[in-house]
């Protein structure tokens, strides 16, 4: 008998479905991976990075961000703003020209590409006549002038992208009006850099990569002057005065060359090489800016002695007596200066591949200024997060303390990009993002609003004996040293030992007591301790294969401990540490702090500690004698090799790019060894998957998955006890009952455990989350939530349930009897599998009841949001590329409906699936006050480009004429 469906109650359904959930990505943290091009707006406050995935990134005050995406799957080589307008032009590696504008809709500016243009040339001409190497944004905000590979300058009105064939700058008429001796030395090859005279907005420099620079009149088309360089030409700076040129070169050298408007120049006016007489290499960018005291600022990147530091990434800065050759751990893409307001240098703003650094000129010693983003996430790769909600705010100042004595060194001066007004509303709650590191790390960051804000950072190396030198920096420079070297930025990708990396992470906001899990088996008890104290870490090694013989452990060696007392500074201090034998990695911890017991479980299997009485309670061995995986360790293949590289590099220091370039490749290696051997990811194509039972006698069947700390009916019905649950790769669950002595005995009497029960799934699929529901359905609450008055009491009046989400399917059991209720499967043809698991609480803007769901995570990239207790499907969403294989590993879900997952090596893309909570930017950036001059001699047309409303292409001139009126109003 079918049976049928009420239209209302499934209409009601549906509505209660979106008043609750809603998907979206709402902002991406962290750095951009792969920046290619920087572009700033000093009448915006904007800043631009352009990078080669084609992404568009615009920056101003703090919690204004936009981004943008073209079409086209190239890289961004140039990002120009339009001079006192919200339009910018980006140019692509394809040869391709893009106009963007700042739309305001609904109170709120949005970034739209609003046109693109690709150079046309004569019929048959050569591809280098009109591939662009050189673009000016005119001042008149009606043009753009085009250098191209060939030589040729093509003028470009816009926004509308039409050629004025009749303004263009042939390579012929320059050639035609130099000297003929100069013309047949040498070919002028492409147009290395456009730029305009700061006094006569006619006038515009153009300068050959082969070293010849004319000045040349764009009313009367034709040369004023012309500068004979020899050398290859990089850069051009037009000093403020109008008078004098400095040009760069690629022999390490600059010249300056003075502007007479007469015969041409054939010798600079002086010529130096910063760095020597030996061969240098190129300076790739010069600039020289007055300052309101003393003489003037000459800034450039570049110029290093090839032979000793041809490898170093540097900016030398000259100021007076003052010289320092800033030294980055990261390729140079570009930077700029940003003038305080009585026009005198204030900030020196630089891209380097892997960071965002800004130094601070105005201040003695030049420090570098805090970023309240685009700080590098993965100055250390990222190898874990964990997210908390609601922070208390004591324990939010504490940690806002400490990290506030860890940035003494950072400039007091404000962040001098404003740009755009912020109008986003004050985060309802403190969020924070903890990141661990492979070297050993752990970072706190502010994941409240939009702007992921570092705020402190914990390292766990001090505990151990390692590798490490502290006095080992290859970048640091020592007294008389020339050039005079000095580290700048945070990214370091050089880890001394990858067993320091971290694995697992769980914090208790109510008590303070941090939990740390690592690579080689360490586990490390931590409180938060307001000042620096002295001790030692006491240390309890836990035999997980409780001496079962015939199994030798092949994998690395553990850490060794301090056994001396450790002067740890204030913040997050070790005070206990259990060390796993064998030394694998940790896979699952869990941290009740009530309870006051840590549990933790490897590949061997599990077992539970008391960090108040420091002892160990229990140890359950999991491992399966056919698991040979499990015992010779992911990193026994590997580490033989990174331990010579680690010493060759400290042999051969001369090459950063080496190392970084090196050390990144294999912490990647090892990161997808540990992924792919440790948690089984060798599936077969997803339209061959189905469920089926699974043979014992797989992989890492023993591996621990998840371990839950619980107070619920596991011996009878009648009295519940705290309990420990684990699940293990092989779809096994096993539960131990734990006698807690009261608050008065605790010190005294021993935590007690036995084992009490042991469910095996049929289908043998890997255990990756366990939840209690209490009486109601509801999940138990967290450690201390009761006792803090942040959550109700479990029911414990009605049945509980467990629910226990495998790779394939949530199955749901009654506790104490611990038979099947009711089950949901997931895996379908298409070869589903569960690789994430929360719970999250969602409520509707209007109502402030709330709901427990559980959010999932699949290996296609979707989501699922599925109701509790009757474990059914509400809805569902695609989240992530299926082929994003460490996007999905990487995901971390919050307690109110947002995740998090990395999208690159360097950037967290965040999500929503509430419709009451989710942070996203909104924000709003003006036209600036000044007009767009006339020019009478450049006629204005302007066609609209296909498919843009009109609306776009005239919202900087609507806003515009609406200030003009204003103005008009006042007189």
């Amino acid at each position: 008998m079918k049976r049928f469906r009420r239209h209302g109650h499934e209409s009601q359904r549906d509505k209660h479905k979106q008043d609750l959930y809603q998907f979206n990505k709402t902002v991406e943290h962290g750095f951009p991976h792969q920046p290619s091009a920087l572009g700033f707006s000093p009448s915006l406050e904007l800043l631009a990075i352009g990078t080669r995935s084609g992404a568009i990134k615009l920056y101003g005050a703090p919690g204004v961000e936009f981004m943008g995406l073209h079409d086209e799957n190239a890289a961004v080589t140039q990002v120009h703003f339009l001079p006192n307008q919200v339009e910018l032009v980006t140019l692509l590696d394809d040869n391709s020209l893009h106009m963007w504008t700042l739309r305001a809709h609904t109170g709120m500016s949005e970034l739209l590409e609003i046109g693109r243009f690709t150079l046309s040339g004569p019929p048959g001409a050569p591809p280098s006549v009109t591939r662009v190497t050189a673009v000016l944004a005119h001042s008149s905000g009606e043009l753009l002038l085009l250098g191209t590979e060939g030589g040729h300058v093509f003028v470009v009105e816009v926004p509308g992208f039409r050629q004025l064939e009749e303004n263009n700058i042939s390579v012929e008429d320059v050639q035609n009006r130099i000297p003929e001796d100069y013309v047949g030395r040498r070919n002028l090859e492409c147009v290395e850099t456009l730029h305009e005279n700061p006094l006569n907005p006619r006038q515009v420099l153009i300068g050959y990569s082969r070293g010849l620079m004319v000045l040349w009149d764009l009313d009367r088309q034709r040369p004023i002057q012309h500068f004979l360089g020899t050398q290859q030409l990089e850069s051009v700076w037009w000093m403020e005065d109008g008078g004098n040129i400095l040009s760069s070169h690629s022999d390490g050298s600059y010249c300056q060359w003075t502007v007479t408007g007469g015969d041409p120049q054939t010798e600079p006016e002086k010529q130096e090489t910063p760095y020597g007489s030996f061969p240098c290499k190129a300076i790739s960018k010069v600039i020289q800016l007055p300052s309101k005291q003393g003489p003037p600022f000459l800034i450039f990147s570049g110029g290093m002695p090839r032979a000793s530091y041809g490898d170093r990434h540097c900016i030398s800065v000259i100021h007076s007596k003052t010289h320092e050759a800033l030294d980055f751990t990261s390729r140079i893409i570009d930077f700029f200066v940003i003038y305080a307001p009585k026009h005198t240098p204030s900030a020196l703003v630089v891209l380097v591949e892997e960071e965002l650094v800004v130094v601070d000129l105005q201040t003695e010693g030049w420090p570098v200024i805090q970023t309240p983003y685009l700080v590098p996430l993965h100055c250390s790769a990222i190898t874990c997060s964990h997210h908390v909600s609601s922070i208390p705010l004591k324990l939010w100042e504490r940690v806002q303390a400490v990290g506030a004595q860890q940035n003494t060194h950072y400039s007091k001066k404000p962040w001098p990009i404003n740009g755009g007004q912020n109008l986003a509303p004050d985060p309802p709650q403190r969020d924070l993002l903890l990141t661990g590191h492979e070297d050993g790390t752990v970072r706190f960051w502010d994941a409240s609003g939009v702007c992921l804000y570092p705020m402190y950072k914990l390292s766990t190396a001090g505990a151990f004996l390692t590798d490490a030198d502290p006095n080992d920096n290859m970048n640091q420079g020592s007294e008389g040293e020339w050039p005079p070297f000095r580290k700048v930025g945070c990214f370091d990708p050089y880890s001394d030992d990858p067993r320091l990396g971290i694995q697992k992470i769980h914090l208790c906001k109510y008590s303070g007591y941090l939990t740390v899990a690592g690579t080689a088996g360490q586990i490390l008890v931590l409180e938060l301790n307001d000042e620096a104290a002295e001790q030692t870490v006491e240390a309890t090694v836990v035999d997980l294969l409780q001496g079962q013989e015939g199994f030798r452990w092949k994998g690395q060696a553990r850490l060794d401990v301090r056994e001396e007392p450790v002067l740890f500074p204030p913040g997050f201090q070790p005070f206990a540490l259990v060390q796993c034998q064998p030394p694998a990695v940790v896979t699952a911890i869990a941290l009740h702090s009530e309870w006051k017991l840590v549990a933790f479980g490897t590949s061997h299997g599990f077992g539970l500690y008391d960090y108040h009485q420091r002892n160990k309670i229990m140890v359950k061995c999991t491992l399966n004698p056919s698991d040979q995986m499990a015992l010779e360790g992911p990193l026994s293949r590997v580490k033989s090799i990174k331990k010579s590289l680690r010493q060759s590099f400290r042999r051969i220091r001369r090459s950063r790019v080496s190392i970084h370039h090196a050390c990144r490749y294999f912490s990647c290696e090892i990161n997808a060894r540990l992924e792919a051997e440790a948690l089984q990811e060798m599936e077969l194509a997803p339209v061959q998957r189905k469920i089926e039972a699974r043979s014992s006698d797989d992989s890492f069947t023993g591996l621990v998955r998840t371990l839950y700390f619980a107070d619920t009916f596991v011996s009878d019905s009648s009295h519940s006890t705290p309990s420990l649950w684990a699940g293990t790769n092989g779809g096994a669950v096993f539960a131990h009952v734990l006698r807690v002595p009261s608050l008065e005995r605790r010190a005294e009497d021993p935590v007690v455990a036995h084992a009490a029960k042991e469910i095996q799934l049929m289908h043998r699929a890997p255990v990756v989350g366990l939840v209690v529901l209490d009486g109601k359905g509801a999940p138990l609450p967290e450690p201390l939530e009761v006792a803090h008055d942040l959550a109700r009491s479990p029911e414990m009046h009605g049945s509980h349930h467990l629910l226990v989400v495998s790779e394939e399917q949530l199955k749901l059991f009654t506790l104490p009897k611990v038979s099947s209720k009711s089950k949901l499967k997931l895996t379908a043809v298409d070869g589903s599998r569960v690789r994430r698991v929360g719970v999250a609480w969602f409520g509707s803007r209007t109502d402030e009841q709330l709901e427990s769901s559980l959010v999932v995570l699949t290996n296609q990239g979707e989501l699922h949001v599925i109701s509790l207790p009757s474990i059914k499907m509400m809805v569902h969403y695609p989240c992530i590329r299926r082929e994003d294989v460490s996007g999905i590993a990487s995901c971390v879900f919050t307690k109110y409906g947002q995740g998090f997952y990395l999208m690159s090596p360097s950037e967290f893309e965040r999500f929503s699936l509430s419709t009451r909570w989710a942070v996203e930017p909104r924000c709003l950036v003006e036209a600036p006050l000044q007009m767009r001059p006339k020019n009478p001699s450049s006629p204005v047309h302007r066609d609209q480009p296909d498919g843009v409303p009109t609306e776009h292409r005239c919202v900087c001139r609507v806003l515009q004429e609406i200030q003009k009126s204003l103005e008009g109003d006042q007189t």
